[in-house]
């Protein structure tokens, strides 16, 4: 059990390394495309890059067949809602706000996972989980915030984006466990691409002209970010708890200024780099193991 839940924490590593390069594929598409548009045809993409490997898998030996696959696809649905929902009012309330405001605002999902399933599914959380989600607060804001923190319309987008980012964390712990990881990343991608394809349609004017122009953004985005990076996070949630994913998948942040700085020479400030370091000791704290209470016995957080 021990080595899944290291080999979780490792998958989620490289999901917030891909995460976090692809930031600047997508600052090039958005220059060309609109958010639905954009959105739609990159999960698309990522969709048709996952789906063959649904029916290449070995089929798992349940006892429960039928229940095995609603829990496939009802969990995939779930998830596909609100990954749609919580990428476009990103994408639509960073065009209102800065972006390491965003960013910072985003990563509240560190903090409303915990809480979120103290309220719903009355889960607790050890202390020294507690105190790596405020590490990991703190970390981002020296990371990202270089202003003054005011909420305008589009942080309020952003605001309601991060609490739909930890629904989908909270969806996919739920049924992953039960389902089938890859059926399930499969499915969200569709239903996110035809939600922003609809959302794009109804209010968008998209053409094939600006989304070739796109290309390179929307495959790199669609094959990294969607179909390699979404996946391993539904993979890896089965071996881990959210809250420790929802930490370790902030760090796509972090990545985010590492990448800006290795591949297009950007320079971190001081302010940066301590950002940076503390959200990795957050990351490190989280993998302490923790004492049961009630039998004294040692747990992984």
């Amino acid at each position: 059990m021990k080595n899944k839940k290291l080999l979780g924490n490792v998958l989620l590593l490289v999901t917030a390394m891909i995460w976090g390069t692809s930031f600047a594929f997508q600052r090039m598409g958005a220059q060309t495309l609109e958010p639905g548009v954009f959105n739609s045809t990159r999960m698309l993409l990522a969709a048709l890059a996952v789906t063959p490997l649904v029916f290449l898998g070995k089929g798992k030996e349940v006892a429960d067949r039928a229940a095995f696959r609603k829990n496939t696809i009802l969990g995939g649905v779930l998830c596909g809602l609100c990954l749609a929902s919580a990428t476009m009012l990103q994408q639509i309330g960073m065009m209102q706000t800065g972006a390491g405001k965003a960013g910072f605002i985003t990563a509240m999902y560190m903090l409303l996972v915990p809480i979120l399933n103290l309220i719903l599914f009355r889960k607790r959380c050890p202390l020294i989980v507690w105190l790596a989600v405020a590490a990991g607060i703190a970390g981002m804001y020296l990371l990202c915030i270089n202003e003054g923190f005011t909420i305008t319309r589009g942080d309020g987008l952003i605001c309601i984006c991060a609490l739909l980012f930890s629904f989908h964390i909270i969806c996919c712990d739920r049924f992953v466990k039960n389902g089938n990881p890859v059926g399930m990343a499969a499915i969200q991608f569709y239903v996110t691409a035809f939600i922003s394809g609809v959302f794009s349609l109804l209010t968008e004017k998209p053409t094939w002209a600006a989304i070739t122009a796109a290309a390179i953004p929307i495959l790199f985005c669609g094959l990294g970010s969607g179909g390699i990076g979404y996946t391993l996070q539904i993979v890896a949630q089965k071996f881990t708890d959210p809250t420790v994913a929802s930490i370790l998948m902030s760090l796509e942040s972090v990545f985010a200024v590492l990448g800006g700085a290795v591949i297009l020479g950007e320079r971190m400030s001081m302010r940066e780099a301590a950002g940076c370091v503390v959200m990795f000791i957050a990351v490190i704290m989280v993998q302490i193991p923790a004492k049961d209470s009630k039998d004294g016995k040692k747990e992984s957080s």
